[in-house]
């Protein structure tokens, strides 16, 4: 009996992205006007919607044209190009030639693969972060799936290379989430407006983690279950 394959993360998390011209990936760091975009995925319908800023509602359901290879950060990465009303919204709000493209199930849509397929952060490392900045910092700049509280500021970076129990579902802990200049983007306008590498350099920098200024931990689903706001997150076993 074949056993049946993990889950690569949470469903239908980042199921699509943007390409260019050259089939690259294109997200807020190289059109910053993305991040004012709001989007839902209605999968039991097969539709989609897109928010902007003016008020206008991109939607329809979903067509799917051929399957291309995109370079997707660093990898290459098969795609399904999406027909419809989407591409020609967004290439006009950002002034670029983009198209949208699905991930296929099963294919974890992130850069460092299925080992990095979730992300997690705590409110103590935010408010530690808030502390530097003098101000109230908005958590979506961080596009974490998971955000706990309970825990210190930056303690999940002792989570790392173990299983940890969120919910019914079970997660290893990898590594460091390095940070980016898109983390200084209004998750509103996309405008940049705080100096968040700045502030994280200021006392993050020289920290032994595996990626530079970190914040935010990614892991890997060992066993799927379901996760809900207000979940207990237990240590499933001693450091190793």
């Amino acid at each position: 009996m074949n056993t049946p394959a993990r889950p690569p993360g949470a469903v239908d998390d980042r199921r699509f992205f943007l390409i260019n011209e050259d089939d690259r990936m294109v997200n807020s760091r190289r059109a910053r006007k993305l991040s004012a975009v709001v989007g839902h995925y209605d999968r039991e319908r097969n539709r989609l919607s897109m928010s902007f800023p003016d008020g206008r509602l991109v939607e329809g359901e979903i067509e799917l044209a051929n399957t291309i290879n995109s370079c997707f950060f660093a990898r290459e990465l098969p795609v399904l190009l999406v027909d419809g009303p989407w591409a020609d919204a967004l290439s006009a709000f950002t002034g670029r030639d983009l198209r949208l493209v699905m991930v296929p199930p099963g294919v974890p849509g992130t850069d460092r693969g299925r080992a990095g397929s979730v992300s997690l952060s705590s409110r103590g490392s935010l408010e530690r972060l808030e502390q530097e900045a003098g101000h109230d910092v908005d958590s979506r700049r961080f596009r974490m799936l998971i955000e706990v509280d309970g825990v210190e500021p930056h303690g999940e970076d002792a989570w790392i290379g173990r299983r940890v129990r969120i919910g019914t579902a079970e997660i290893r802990f990898n590594g460091h989430i390095g940070r980016c200049i898109v983390t200084g983007l209004d998750p509103d306008t996309g405008r940049g407006d705080m100096p968040t590498l700045e502030l994280l350099r200021q006392y993050r920098e020289g920290l032994d983690t595996s990626e530079r200024l970190a914040f935010g931990i990614y892991g890997e689903v060992l066993a799927p279950g379901t996760v809900s706001r207000g979940d207990q997150v237990l240590l499933a076993d001693s450091r190793h």
